[in-house]
């Protein structure tokens, strides 16, 4: 034994001295066969490679600068881009910039262009007798003979509600899936257009098709209506993403999530510009699954002691088919009233979208053959509208239902900017009659369905846009997602912030504003589906603000005199002895008037109304610092 191990122990001495050796006469070898070099062709410094230990050696080294290379090539998206063509494609909003809805947008080339969406928006409290707001039409009237259709992204109103009036001026073919078509064809119906459903065009999501000079797919994406679509649109200058509205939902209620292999596709073989929701661009984080809102509907039904009346949007079907769950649940008849949501749930039902047994649905007429806890009302009205279901049964004008101190009230709504006076009016009314009302008290009562800014983030990653630029909501929120942008590593040259408008030209090389467009806000009354004109509405807000000067006078051309006591009336500007007093102060001016006017002006009736609409409204503004509307009706003989 010790003999073998005297042998090992010698045999190792043997072999590190002849490793030695080796190493000595290697190095003796390479000083002698160097030479020195010219600093010309002297080799760049390499990296410092740790001697000791393992774990570095040159194809780590190689390995890591390649992959470092793959991913600064894999976030570039200037590399994808054709670079060479000198094709262009122009952007030019029409509405749903600076505000929320009323989204409209023209992307052309130089021989077609699409028009994405047609939506509406709501009137602000100024706009007198005026039910909605539709974009301006003008832009559309001078490239008519290019559009080559209509894509629709989904249902809302704020991107549907303004065709009707579109299509009584130009047709075009309508190009969607199921829901919003029939949306719009319900709309077409009402408007007595039912001819113009020969232009829709149903299409297959994940399927591009060819439309003018464009090849566009529609990509599932999740929001707050059901089928709703991103859009890729691709043209030889490159592919434009365009998101519609949209948040992530994981856990959706139809089992339909955002179709995140397209939208990653299309970023991988390269986007030249994303236009993307900016709603929700000040909320961190990410917005909450529609399916967390059905436990705080648990909660309420389980403790409600007499009716649920349940109000959301009338396009939430998602929403209120949770609610009706609950209510077949817990052994409660379902009634839906209001127009809308009547509307709405028959599509969605009919379409197959939502499937509940139809013996469970009972008309408004027979809510009270049944005992209160039976019963479940699915209404309009959560934005407080006065001609809503809901708000007609908070002051006891509903032909059928009345509301009940038993009643257990569920707003799962949020206020829309603009509406937070109208819904605390309604609460307010609701909570008079003796109804509990569930609204701000749950936290899950309601959720969004726009994206927070780890959604938007994700929708940025994935795009990987060369020019991003942010859009649907006020100027605030797309500044604020510019920078969300900015972050992701889009370059802050390549964002822009639009308008209304403006139009955008984008090649693979660059982006530029171009030109400017007429757009703006057409005023509709929806109880005749009229237009009304700019003259009409700002003569509305003058009498509510400032009021009205009557004046009528029968004039002798001849004695330049009135022929007898001029009628004057006023409203709104003072009353009591003070309307007295301002219409003998008229008077005066009146007489006046007529003692200094040029009797040429006198030949000339509407001349001499206008002159006495000039002295009349300096008074008042003088004396009451008000600009009221002046109706000067004078006869001259």
């Amino acid at each position: 034994m010790e003999e073998i191990k005297n042998n090992s122990v010698d045999s190792t001495k043997q072999n590190q001295e002849k490793n030695v050796a080796t190493t000595e006469q290697a190095t003796k070898q390479k000083d002698t066969n160097s030479k020195p070099q010219s600093n010309k062709n002297a080799a760049k410094p390499k990296r410092k490679v740790p001697t000791s230990g393992y774990g570095w050696n040159n194809d780590l080294l190689k390995a890591f600068d390649t992959n470092e290379k793959i991913q600064k090539e894999r976030l570039n998206p200037h590399n994808k881009l054709n670079l060479k063509t000198n094709a262009n494609v122009k952007i030019t909003p029409l509405g749903g910039l600076g505000e929320i809805g009323g989204n409209m947008m023209v992307i052309e080339t130089e021989k077609s262009a699409v028009i994405v969406d047609v939506g509406m928006s709501f009137p602000d409290e100024t706009m007198h007798g005026v039910d909605i707001l539709i974009p301006d039409f003008t832009y559309l009237r001078s490239i008519r003979s290019k559009v080559s259709g209509i894509l629709i992204t989904h249902g809302h109103e704020d991107h549907i509600g303004a065709m009707p009036y579109l299509f009584r001026e130009m047709q075009f073919p309508v190009y969607g899936t199921s829901l919003p078509l029939e949306m719009i064809g319900s709309k077409f119906d009402e408007h007595k257009m039912r001819e113009h459903k020969s232009y829709f065009r149903a299409i297959e999501k994940r399927k591009p098709i060819k439309i003018g000079d464009f090849e566009i797919e529609w990509m599932h994406i999740t929001h707050s209506i059901i089928d709703c679509s991103a859009l890729a649109i691709t043209t030889e200058a490159g592919t434009i993403i365009h998101t519609g509205d949209f948040k992530i939902d994981h856990t959706p209620i139809d089992g339909y999530p955002t179709d995140f292999h397209r939208l990653a596709h299309y970023g991988e073989k390269g986007v030249l510009a994303l236009l993307s929701d900016s709603t929700n661009s000040h909320s961190p984080g990410f917005t909450k699954s529609e399916k967390t809102v059905g436990p705080t509907f648990d909660r309420i039904f389980a403790n409600a002691k007499g009716r649920v009346i349940m109000s959301t949007f009338s396009s939430n079907i998602h929403r209120v088919a949770q609610a009706i769950q609950r209510g077949l649940d817990h052994g409660r008849k379902v009634c839906v009233i209001g127009r809308s949501m009547e509307k709405n749930l028959d599509i969605a039902m009919r379409l197959g979208y939502v499937k509940f047994p139809k013996d469970q649905f009972i008309d408004a007429h027979e809510v009270n053959k049944y005992n209160d806890k039976e019963v479940l009302i699915v209404t309009t009205g959560s934005q407080g509208e006065p001609m809503s279901a809901l708000y007609r049964m908070s002051i006891h004008e509903h032909r059928h239902i009345k509301i009940k101190p038993e009643d257990q009230i569920i707003l799962s709504a949020r206020a829309i900017p603009g509406n937070e006076a109208g819904v605390s009016e309604i609460i307010n009314k609701l909570m008079n009659a003796g109804a509990s009302v569930a609204y701000q008290d749950y936290t899950d009562i309601h959720v969004s369905g726009h994206a927070g800014q780890e959604e938007q983030k994700l929708m940025i990653r994935m795009c990987k846009p060369k020019f991003f630029l942010p859009i649907h909501g006020e100027y605030n929120h797309a500044v604020r997602h510019g920078k969300t942008g900015v972050s992701c590593g889009v370059l802050e040259r390549n964002v822009y912030i639009m308008s209304d408008g403006e139009q955008v030209e984008i090649t693979p090389k660059f982006m530029k504003k171009v030109k400017t467009v007429k757009t703006g806000k057409v005023y509709i009354d929806n109880q005749r589906n009229n237009k009304i004109s700019n003259d009409v509405v700002i003569d509305r807000q003058t009498m509510a603000n400032d009021g009205v000067v009557m004046i009528v006078a029968q004039i002798s051309s001849d004695e330049r005199k009135l022929v007898s006591p001029a009628k004057i009336s006023t409203f709104g500007l003072t009353g009591g002895k003070g309307e007295k007093y301002l219409i003998a102060e008229l008077e005066d001016i009146l007489a006046h008037y007529l003692d200094n006017i040029k009797p040429s002006i006198l030949e000339n009736n509407k001349a001499l109304e206008d002159e006495l609409r000039k002295v009349v409204r300096k008074h008042c503004v003088r004396k009451y610092r008000k600009y009221p509307m002046i109706v000067p009706t004078l006869f001259v003989q």
